[in-house]
């Protein structure tokens, strides 16, 4: 994202605190599988708080996502997943994310922050889209924000793997991340 001098907040956007509605919200991840195909997981978002400040620099993100819900179409894949060779949901029940820093680009934001997963912390940056306001039938204002980044499982200490007979390995080092978010005001 290039950085433009304005930090106003764009169009629509009223500053306030706004929680998610995790029940129109979704985490999800994917990752490349023996290198032919892509598995993907969902994950429930425990809860998450945007505080969009009047100057958009000003804004903060906090959430957390239940490690313990991830679905990825397969109890089986679900249970490893969940188990000491990737993310030790019994230790780690948790992703936290915490924003450092928001930048502004128009209408959309590059979100800085320390994501911790598997009891590891590392900073990552969130290419965020702000995507509307409305008004919803119960008289809700609400905020969307699409967000997406990529990490190296390795950083976070993910190193479980399987070397295939042709070559390479069975679950990739990149996982991508998104989140789609109706927040609304609080």
């Amino acid at each position: 994202m290039t950085a433009t001098a304005s930090t106003t907040l764009p169009a629509g956007l009223v500053a306030g605190t706004y929680n998610v509605d995790a029940s129109h919200s979704s985490a999800s991840f994917t990752v490349r599988h023996a290198g032919i195909s892509k598995a993907r997981g969902t994950l429930a978002i425990a809860e998450a708080v945007i505080t969009v400040g009047d100057d958009i620099e000003n804004s903060t993100v906090t959430a957390v996502i239940d490690a313990t819900s991830v679905n990825t179409g397969s109890p089986d894949r679900d249970a490893h997943l969940q188990s000491a060779d990737f993310w030790d949901a019994e230790k780690n029940p948790t992703w936290t994310f915490v924003s450092t820093s928001v930048k502004a680009d128009g209408d959309d934001f590059a979100v800085t922050g320390d994501l911790t997963l598997n009891g590891v912390t590392r900073s990552v940056v969130l290419a965020t889209e702000y995507t509307g306001s409305a008004v919803d039938a119960y008289g809700n204002p609400r905020a969307g924000f699409e967000a997406k980044t990529e990490v190296s499982r390795k950083d976070f200490g993910l190193t479980w793997n399987v070397a295939l007979e042709a070559g390479g390995v069975l679950v990739s080092d990149k996982v991508k991340i998104a989140l789609d978010l109706s927040a609304i005001k609080a």
